[in-house]
């Protein structure tokens, strides 16, 4: 986890002498007079992408980290800031990640009641009640859309690129017994997310993600989990209009940060 403030009470030289070595096939240390003062770790998530975080209480440190372990690492590096640590944001800047994409992170009680109902040809079926089968198939669709549209890098990261069949955290909109959108959710003993909301093209607007958001947070709110979490691209608006409209509010939101795309691309 990445610092959010380096300790004011140091001396301006600590770290500055620190060396930086490899200490497993994606964990880095940085040592100083024989103390570990700085850490590294790359993380490879299910899409392909590899995020890097840092852990030091020094910004020299952190510096010597965010600069020397992308050398050992091939391909693009993504790390993400909370969008109001700017100073965090301009050390990254300097080591070379440029800002990718901005997320918008939505909190949403389960209690209220959500004016959703599904058109009438339309059919939900809750969590877990979906044919696997079926459900990947429709994830399958989803993802070409989304490929072909804002592109799937604009997904919340924790979103799989793949079709999985763990029907229990899906909620699927059936018409004429043909799946045509869904909500992944994850939750834990008090507290979930929702990680994906989609309906395939020329079904939208007719309400189908609301009833499936409706269904989604009444059932949660059955469960005893009383809040849920979104994350929401800054550019996508309709999702964004989704969510308020439930009532949603913002609490924060996350930068996304790239590094060596450009020249992976041959820009």
């Amino acid at each position: 986890m990445d610092s959010p403030h380096f300790s004011a009470g140091a001396p301006p030289t600590a770290g500055t002498h620190a060396t930086v070595g490899r200490v497993g096939d994606l964990q880095w240390q940085a040592v100083e007079d024989g103390h570990v003062v700085g850490r590294a770790d790359a993380s490879r998530r299910p899409d392909g992408r590899t995020f890097l975080s840092i852990d030091t209480w020094h910004g020299a440190v952190f510096d010597l980290l965010a600069t020397t372990v992308p050398a050992d690492l091939a391909g693009p590096l993504h790390t993400m800031v909370d969008e109001g640590d700017h100073d965090l944001t301009d050390r990254w800047r300097r080591a070379g990640f440029t800002p990718r994409r901005r997320e918008r992170e939505y909190v949403v009680g389960t209690d209220r009641s959500v004016a959703g109902r599904a058109p009438v040809d339309v059919t939900i079926l809750g969590l877990g009640s979906a044919d696997a089968s079926s459900l990947g198939a429709l994830y399958d669709a989803v993802r070409a859309e989304v490929d072909a549209d804002a592109g799937w890098d604009t997904m919340p990261v924790e979103v799989p690129p793949r079709a999985l069949a763990d029907p229990a955290r899906y909620a699927v909109a059936v018409v004429a017994d043909r799946y045509v959108g869904l909500v992944r959710v994850t939750s834990r003993r008090h507290h979930a997310r929702i990680g994906l909301v989609a309906v395939r093209t020329g079904l939208r607007r007719r309400g189908i993600a609301r009833a499936l958001l409706a269904e989604v947070l009444s059932m949660l709110h059955r469960n005893g989990i009383p809040t849920a979490t979104a994350e929401v691209d800054e550019h996508n608006t309709a999702a964004a209009a989704l969510f308020e409209g439930i009532g949603a509010q913002r609490v924060g939101g996350t930068l996304f940060l790239e590094r060596g795309a450009l020249l992976e691309r041959g820009v």
